[in-house]
């Protein structure tokens, strides 16, 4: 049984109270937020606090903040000496406080708190300084059924920027996407069938081999075209920029 305490209460942490308490492997100790109003619909099933010196000992305390509280939270942990870990994929191992033992834990993902997430799809990037902790850290993993990888922290930054390309910015692009259907009142879900056959196509195909489209064949009339449908400025800059990046990485 590995013992934890979760701090914070944000996305993240509610996602992984839920999977940490149906795993008989994991016990929660506590779970700590400096507004304890957040956790109140949970005060019944695990024990809260918003006090840092009530935190009682157990194997891991899992940060789950928002990466510019992350130094400042693990500076006023009152113990050292303990295993505490970070779930940032943009913050380095070693802006954890030093009186404490550090790690990181980071499941790639990205995370809504009324989106259902299966830990078994969700792969989770584990550091330690020194081997000894690594293990744990592993078996953590292994617990709720994700798959572990041993990533430092300049690998991990990487992952965290690829991500931002592949999650963040793709999801900007839905966006646009759902605001020039709509204003020609046609529905966003006919498109769906090929969001999720794009996501499909780069699990067999590299990114550069699935490319398709007028950028790629550098088909001028129809990019012409598309630019004089676009109304919006903004989105025609954004179809400008993607547009040149295409070419200029297929040689067009």
């Amino acid at each position: 049984m590995i013992s934890v305490s979760i701090i914070g209460a944000g996305n993240v942490a509610t996602h992984l109270y839920k999977v940490f308490k149906k795993t008989e492997q994991v016990s929660i100790v506590q779970w700590y937020n400096r507004d304890l109003t957040k956790l109140s619909s949970y005060k019944n099933a695990v024990s809260i606090t918003d006090l840092l010196s009530e935190l009682k000992p157990v194997d891991i305390y899992i940060i789950a903040v928002s990466d510019d509280a992350i130094a400042k939270i693990s500076e006023q942990l009152p113990f050292k000496d303990r295993l505490v870990v970070h779930m940032s994929g943009s913050v380095g191992i070693y802006d954890l406080d030093k009186k404490n033992k550090r790690g990181v834990f980071y499941p790639l993902q990205t995370f809504s708190k009324e989106a259902k997430v299966d830990f078994k799809q969700i792969p989770i990037c584990i550091e330690t300084i020194g081997k000894k902790n690594l293990p744990l850290l592993k078996s953590l993993a292994e617990a709720i059924g994700s798959k572990s990888y041993k990533v430092n922290s300049d690998q991990r930054k990487a992952l965290h920027l690829a991500a931002v390309f592949v999650n963040n910015f793709t999801n900007q692009l839905y966006r646009i996407a759902h605001e020039i259907t709509e204003s020609e009142g046609v529905e966003f879900d006919i498109l769906k069938p090929l969001i999720l056959e794009t996501a499909k196509k780069v699990q067999d195909l590299s990114p550069y081999m699935a490319q398709t489209g007028p950028a790629k064949r550098n088909d001028k009339k129809t990019i012409k075209n598309h630019l004089k449908q676009l109304e919006n400025e903004h989105h025609k800059d954004i179809y400008n920029l993607l547009t040149n990046s295409i070419k200029k990485t297929h040689g067009k």
